[in-house]
């Protein structure tokens, strides 16, 4: 009330037991504020070279801040926010400025140097105060701030005689939850992964050419990316059209069926979005999608989409493991698997990554890729359980050699990684993505739909891979 935000926060208390499961007092808490996303700063250092300056407030004997003089303050920040000299902000909390400070460098392991005039006790609890790093050390004297240091490149904290590694400091704080949510495993293979590389002069060409090319994009129970998919396609000048997979009865699934075929034949692009079909059980991620599409009258229409129109598809996670779980890819047909054929398991953590990463493209055989340069790298979201590509050495030599691993995991280097958390699920030879033999079939893990102007945006990189405007181009 007293710093005039408008937020929402609940709670969600739950205890007892369920049939023979006991649960024990748990709390689920929430809380949102909502803004001009426009006006956001995160709170992880951006650059080497940057000023950066303490904002403290006066507080009251119980600790609680002089809010008049907060309110004031924090308008004033506010305004540089607005205009852009505020690269980042962290408001202090029980770990007082060393928490603060550490966690700024942690996100892009940008190192820090207090100033050698620099006093003040580091611990302190110091609620109502906030760290800022600023384009120019004039918006400090505006804001009424102390300078009290300046980024750096070196990878460490300076503090008086006192040097402390980031890679050391991250360790220790990342320990204590490591053995009850694992963040690092041991990769797949032994050795460097193969550097995929496969230039294609002769990408394949619609044979019928359309202005506005036709996208059938089949919605599923426990599908959540149908949204951001529609919405990729149209903006590259597509028309798409959705269709919600019934089946709450027979007579629903039959009904069902018959209109997706009717969707696909009228289609140029089948696209299977990202989610958690049928919670992604049982035993297996995109089983209950692989087995609609196994379904005779949907695998005509799908393999006459591919082979007699030339018509592309496309699988996002969930997805890319339907796709593979029918052999689309790597096979460019759906066919019963042999036990030497790719799939894709349990991520090495096992458990759910959520974040994202850089990937590479690895291959110029599809039309998918026809706006991309080989090698040209792209930070994409991933958001996933079973990501991880697996398959007998042979066989991926086999896809490298005929081009059809499209997209590999790469390091900061741009090279490609077995190790997380370049690597987020320890797919071998880093392998994110593939494709049919003609390259009209893409699966790959990471969400490529998942972007917008303001999405991710305290993420660097180039988070717009262009496969959805090269798969429109393609029908014209």
């Amino acid at each position: 009330m007293r710093l005039g935000c408008a937020s929402i926060g609940g709670k969600d208390s739950m205890s007892g037991s369920f049939n023979d499961i006991v649960v024990p007092p748990t709390l689920v808490s929430f809380a949102m504020c909502p803004c001009d996303v426009r006006n956001v700063v995160s709170p992880e250092f951006k650059k080497a070279g940057s000023a950066v300056a303490l904002l403290r407030v006066s507080r009251n004997a119980d600790l609680t801040p002089d809010w008049e003089e907060a309110s004031q303050k924090y308008k004033k920040l506010f305004g540089l926010i607005k205009s852009g000299r505020v690269l980042a902000a962290h408001s202090l909390r029980f770990g007082g400025l060393a928490e603060a400070i550490a966690k700024m460098c942690f996100g892009n392991g940008i190192g820090f140097e207090f100033d050698a005039g620099f006093k003040g006790d580091v611990f302190e609890l110091d609620y109502g105060a906030i760290a800022a790093e600023l384009s120019d050390a004039e918006a400090a004297k505006e804001l009424g701030a102390e300078i009290i240091g300046k980024t750096s490149a070196c990878g460490e904290i300076k503090i008086g005689s006192l040097k402390m590694e980031l890679a050391e400091l991250y360790k220790k704080w990342s320990e204590p939850l490591e053995s009850v949510y694992p963040t690092r495993a041991r990769p797949s293979q032994d050795g460097a992964p193969l550097k995929a590389a496969y230039e294609n002069k002769n990408i394949a060409v619609a044979p019928n050419k359309t202005a506005r090319p036709k996208v059938f994009i089949p919605v599923f129970p426990g599908s959540n990316c149908e949204y951001d998919s529609a919405r990729a396609f149209e903006e590259a000048g597509a028309d798409v059209s959705t269709f919600v997979f019934r089946n709450l009865t027979d007579a629903d699934v039959a009904e069902s069926i018959a209109q997706m075929k009717r969707g696909i034949d009228a289609a140029q692009i089948l696209m299977i979005p990202g989610g958690f079909s049928a919670g992604d059980e049982p035993a297996g991620s995109g089983k209950f999608i692989a087995a609609v599409f196994r379904n005779a009258a949907l695998t005509d229409a799908v393999m006459s989409l591919l082979k007699d129109r030339k018509g592309l598809v496309l699988g996002i996670c969930n997805g890319f493991q339907a796709l593979i779980k029918l052999g689309l890819v790597p096979f460019g047909e759906v066919r019963e698997l042999a036990a030497d054929s790719p799939t894709l398991t349990y991520n090495n953590i096992a458990r759910h990554v959520s974040c994202y990463v850089n990937t590479r493209v690895a291959s110029k055989l599809s039309p998918w890729f026809a706006d991309c340069a080989l090698g040209d790298v792209y930070t994409i979201p991933v958001s996933h359980g079973e990501g991880k590509f697996i398959a007998p050495e042979s066989v991926i030599r086999r896809l490298e050699a005929r081009g059809q691993i499209a997209t590999q995991y790469v390091d900061a280097r741009g090279e490609p990684s077995t190790e997380i958390p370049f690597n987020p699920n320890g797919s071998m030879h880093a392998i994110e993505g593939i494709t049919s033999p003609d390259g009209l079939v893409l699966g790959k893990m990471g969400h490529s739909e998942r972007r917008g102007a303001n999405v991710g945006k305290n993420i660097a990189g180039n988070k717009y891979q262009p496969i959805f405007t090269s798969g429109v181009k393609y029908f014209r």
